[in-house]
């Protein structure tokens, strides 16, 4: 897969032109001018001024016209140029990938959905990845079928690839760990298969991680919780605005904690799994018991890093958002109540799996390179 400007852009990593970019990101249509990046960012004017004429020149940052001066001549406005760098995010549910094209601004400008089959194994997983990557890319070489090569309608500033699928894993070199109900998965060395096969740089992280990032980036500030249920449950958490994977990256196991010591048989080999039981729960129709469940694991992380908020998302979520909200926000209620403290607040979260994916790629262009 040929980068092209994909090369330039991840050399841009630097901590002021992080600074730069993402006040041009997050900047309004109006862009901003190199006075109030200075201001913003606490740069000399000088620094600001070689540091957009190199994103200009890499073709990242563009002139938006002029602005009134309150003295002197009008100033200059700087804008993104979103189309300069686009990454994919890849989301691998056990039985579903859905897979997007994503700008610098975090704009989805194409997707793609697929049957999965998580228990099918490796080769057939990477496989279906790399047929979906490439037709949403444009990519591809019938002559070359083990090897995804990027072609001319692609784009031409593409970083990579990032997926996000069940943990637990090792996110910093790729590799997945016993993934509840697959065991066969154990030890596989994913982000280098995927880079082998697709030749361009892969990111692998948790389904929750990856949300939790996209939620930050997009702007959710503080600390917060984000809840994944779909065919399992997990937790993304971000601790100060930044995402916290542990110290050996398997932070956020949420759904295995223990709530009932006679509770039914885990995938994991425990018994009595807030997942278990929660999914137990949505197969009987009973989506008050799944909710009232999934609260109780929600009020024990609460206790435990007093978040800000607990954001709930994921298939399951998202077909009952209004039962699960009520649901979990009823149980922290109750227990904030009984310790006479103002309760945390239950919102839908605004965002999706594989647009987080995306963000391990684009995000450290903008200093938000966390965890």
């Amino acid at each position: 897969m040929n980068l092209n400007g994909g090369v330039n852009l991840l050399a841009l990593r630097s901590h002021n032109a992080a600074l730069v970019l993402d006040l041009l990101r997050t900047a309004d249509a109006d862009g901003i001018s190199r006075l109030e990046l200075a201001e913003r960012t606490g740069l000399t004017p000088q620094a600001v001024s070689k540091i957009t004429a190199r994103l200009r020149a890499d073709g990242l940052v563009a002139e938006a016209g002029h602005r009134a001066s309150t003295g002197g001549k009008p100033r200059t406005v700087l804008r993104l140029v979103p189309e300069a760098g686009h990454a994919v995010g890849v989301h691998l549910d056990r039985d579903e990938l859905r897979a997007v094209l994503v700008d610098l601004a975090g704009a989805v400008v194409g997707e793609r959905r697929a049957a999965l089959d998580f228990g099918a194994g490796a080769e057939a997983v990477v496989r279906t990845v790399a047929r979906e990557v490439e037709a949403l890319t444009g990519a591809g070489d019938a002559e070359a079928p083990t090897a995804v090569r990027l072609s001319a309608s692609a784009p031409r500033s593409l970083l990579g690839v990032g997926v996000a699928l069940p943990g637990p894993l090792d996110h910093a070199r790729g590799v997945l760990h016993r993934v509840t109900g697959f065991p066969e998965w154990d030890g596989f060395p994913l982000r280098d298969a995927l880079a082998g096969r697709l030749g361009t740089p892969v990111v692998v992280d948790k389904d929750t991680n990856a949300a939790a990032l996209g939620l930050a980036v997009a702007g959710e500030r503080g600390s917060f919780a984000y809840l994944h249920l779909s065919t399992g449950l997990g937790a993304g958490l971000v601790i100060g605005g930044t995402v916290h994977r542990g110290a050996r990256t398997g932070a956020g196991e949420f759904g295995h904690q223990v709530v009932r010591f006679d509770g039914p048989v885990c995938g994991c080999g425990n018994r009595g799994c807030v997942e278990v039981l929660c999914l137990d729960a949505v197969a009987r129709g009973d989506l008050a018991e799944a909710a009232r469940v999934l609260g109780v694991g929600a009020g024990n992380l609460v206790a435990l890093l007093d978040v800000d908020v607990v954001l709930l998302g994921g298939r399951t979520v998202a077909a009952a958002p209004e039962a699960f909200v009520r649901g979990v926000a009823a149980v922290l209620e109750e227990r904030a109540r009984r310790g006479g403290e103002e309760p945390v607040p239950v919102r839908l979260a605004s965002g999706e799996v594989a647009e987080g994916a995306a963000q391990l790629l684009l995000a450290p262009l903008f200093g938000r390179a966390e965890g």
